[in-house]
């Protein structure tokens, strides 16, 4: 959760009320808020048996929040939801009816998304570069909310990298991964706290920790565009000695320009995958917990 004083005790209550009768505890995971959300989940916490909590020293992100709660689940599944009522908690038996049937994970699929048109976008690019670079199913949309089984989360917690991606985790782990119809229920409160900036950072994560296939596409691309210019040397050459009239300006800085631009964004690829070997090796922690009641 972050900044969720408004809705996190009518969630938990709700949860208790629509998953009456089946045995679960709550793990509350505080991603560094600002509002009063600590007081409000420490007190859960204090009176509520099943009410796990733990709170983060500063904002980590969501995935490096996701997966510190998975560290501290215990039960045959666990559920993933948001803090903000738009993952209803009346559709997580319907989540486990599913993954019932022999599934490792099973991911909401939202018969209306709630989203505004910037997340639905960006939710969209998401799902089609996984497509490209995870070998995610083409039909298998990456929703927040889901359910996975035990032995999966175990899997899933043996990653001690810095940059966690829930989702590309799972689909190193298994893929013996279905889908279920829920409802997606508007924001009861608050509004999404993706910025661009966040976006851009989780798309890095995805890239670079779980693929090496934008290297392999840069290799491709070095390639043809290596072949290319013998050819156009091949060309030029030919022309000269000819004496064919070659206008040269505009195509010279153009042909420049296009491989100078092509190799500076290598090597900020390139970087990119060092930065993060450099902060791995460096130990930076995935989070840093201020206190806990579990």
């Amino acid at each position: 959760m972050f900044n969720a004083e408004r809705t996190i005790k009518e969630l938990v209550d709700r949860l208790f009320i629509d998953l009456a009768g089946i045995d679960f505890e709550v793990i509350l995971v505080n991603d560094g808020s600002k509002d009063k959300s600590e007081t409000i989940c420490a007190a859960l916490a204090e009176n509520i048996k099943q009410v796990k909590f733990i709170s983060l020293r500063r904002n980590f992100g969501e995935h490096n929040a996701v997966l510190c709660g998975l560290n501290f689940a215990c039960g045959e599944f666990s559920v993933i939801m948001d803090d903000d009522f738009q993952n209803p908690p009346a559709e997580v038996p319907r989540l486990l009816k599913e993954i019932e049937k022999g599934f490792d994970v099973v991911y909401a699929k939202y018969n209306v998304k709630r989203h505004n048109l910037f997340r639905n976008l960006a939710s969209r690019i998401n799902n089609s570069v996984a497509n490209l670079l995870m070998d995610k199913p083409g039909d298998l949309y990456l929703s927040s909310f889901k359910i996975i089984r035990g032995e999966v989360v175990a899997e899933i917690i043996k990653y001690t990298g810095p940059f966690p991606y829930i989702d590309g985790m799972i689909i190193r782990v298994t893929d013996n991964i279905g889908t279920v119809s829920v409802n997606h229920a508007e924001r009861l409160s608050g509004k999404s706290n993706y910025t661009l900036q966040k976006l851009f950072s989780l798309y890095l994560n995805m890239f670079i920790n779980f693929s090496i296939k934008p290297l392999r596409i840069f290799t491709i691309s070095g390639t043809i565009i290596f072949m290319a210019g013998i050819f156009m040397t091949a060309y030029f050459i030919g022309s000269k000695l000819l004496f064919w009239e070659i206008p040269g300006w505009t195509s010279t800085i153009s042909v420049i320009l296009m491989f100078s631009g092509f190799q500076i964004i290598f090597l900020g690829l390139l970087g990119e995958y060092m930065g993060k070997q450099y902060m791995d090796q460096n130990k930076t922690p995935q989070w840093v917990i201020k206190k806990k009641y579990v």
